[in-house]
C-alpha cells in the first residue's frame, strides 16, 4: 500500500501535495487542530521504504532568543512519532503515553528541520520508538517514546 493511502487512527488518507516545493509529501489537514497551528508538518516515505518528516522553521516556531522554541520541537517530534508508528498502528486509536527527550542542537528560522526514526517494539498495546530530530545534517534532539493503543471512541 503506499504511503499516501494508508488510514491512520480513524482519520482517513493523508492528502499528497501536488505541487510547490513540498510536492509529493504527505499531510493530514484538519485532523488534529492543534498540529494544524503548530505546523504544518509533512512526511514521504523515503527509499528503504522508511518515513521521513519535516517541516520548514517559521517565525511562529522561535522563542525570545530568537531559536525555535523547545515545546515547537517537541510538538513536531510527537507528530513524528505516529508517522514512524503508522504501520503497527493502523487503524488504531492512540496517545502518547510516554515521551523522552534531549535537546542537543538548535534551529534558526527558515531552517528545514527533518525526523527519522524506527519502531522499537510493537506490542499489543504499547508501541515503542525512537527518533532522531536534525536540521542541515547536525543533531536537534533525540527522543524516545511509548504509544497506548486505546479503545475506540463511544
Amino acid at each position: 500500500m503506499d504511503g499516501g493511502e494508508q488510514q491512520f487512527g480513524g482519520w482517513g488518507a493523508p492528502q499528497v501535495i501536488a505541487e510547490g516545493p513540498w510536492a509529493g509529501w504527505n499531510f493530514w489537514d484538519g485532523v488534529d487542530p492543534f498540529e494544524d497551528q503548530s505546523g504544518p508538518y509533512y512526511w514521504r516515505l523515503q527509499a528503504d521504504g522508511a518515513p521521513l518528516c519535516a517541516f520548514r522553521a517559521e517565525r511562529k516556531h522561535m522563542n525570545g532568543a530568537g531559536f525555535m522554541h523547545g515545546g515547537a520541537i517537541m510538538t513536531f517530534a510527537d507528530y513524528c512519532l505516529f508517522v514512524i508508528a503508522r504501520d503497527v498502528l493502523k487503524d488504531s486509536r492512540c496517545v502518547t503515553a510516554t515521551f523522552n527527550g534531549e535537546f542537543v542542537g538548535s534551529v534558526q528560522l527558515g531552517d528545514l528541520v527533518e525526523c527519522t526514526g524506527e519502531v522499537v517494539k510493537a506490542g499489543r498495546s504499547m508501541v515503542f520508538i525512537r527518533g532522531l530530530i536534525t536540521t542541515g545534517g547536525e543533531p536537534v534532539m533525540s527522543f524516545s517514546a511509548v504509544i497506548k493503543k486505546t479503545p475506540p471512541r463511544a
